[in-house]
């Protein structure tokens, strides 16, 4: 399990981009179930609920854009984890703003250089995600 860092989402390749929703989904499912992901890459939603929904729209929003669908019911599983009386709108640099920090950003980046280097990502979504780091040294 692994969130994306919410910076690489519009970049993401379509594989890892339908896979995130899927993986938004499914936290979402063990948070109604058991309270937790228990999975060490992703227990830190538990603490920041508001931000896992806020960072699941964003997905959403970005799957819409590029023309792909997302079944209605898995985003209504996914705001059901939340107390609606207190959510609270945030900025994209408020989405779990510590943990997607820049040593995660890093993480994540290399993690999709990796799969770029083995042939699992096309030359040309790499190019999209080597241009997302803003000009910044790797």
């Amino acid at each position: 399990m692994r969130l994306w860092h919410r910076d690489l989402i519009a970049v993401l390749p379509r594989e890892q981009l339908v896979a995130q929703w899927r993986e938004c989904s499914a936290i979402a499912g063990a948070i109604q179930k058991n309270g937790t992901p228990n999975h060490i890459l992703v227990n830190y939603v538990v603490d920041n609920l508001n931000s896992f929904v806020a960072y699941s729209y964003m997905v959403r929003q970005e799957m819409t854009r590029r023309g792909y669908r997302t079944m209605e019911n898995v985003w209504t599983k996914i705001v059901s984890i939340v107390d609606t009386n207190v959510w609270k709108d945030l900025t994209l640099k408020e989405i779990f703003e510590k943990e997607h920090n820049f040593r995660y950003f890093l993480q994540c980046y290399y993690n999709l250089q990796e799969k770029y280097d083995r042939g699992g990502i096309k030359e040309e979504d790499w190019k999209n995600i080597e241009n997302s780091t803003g000009g910044i040294e790797l």
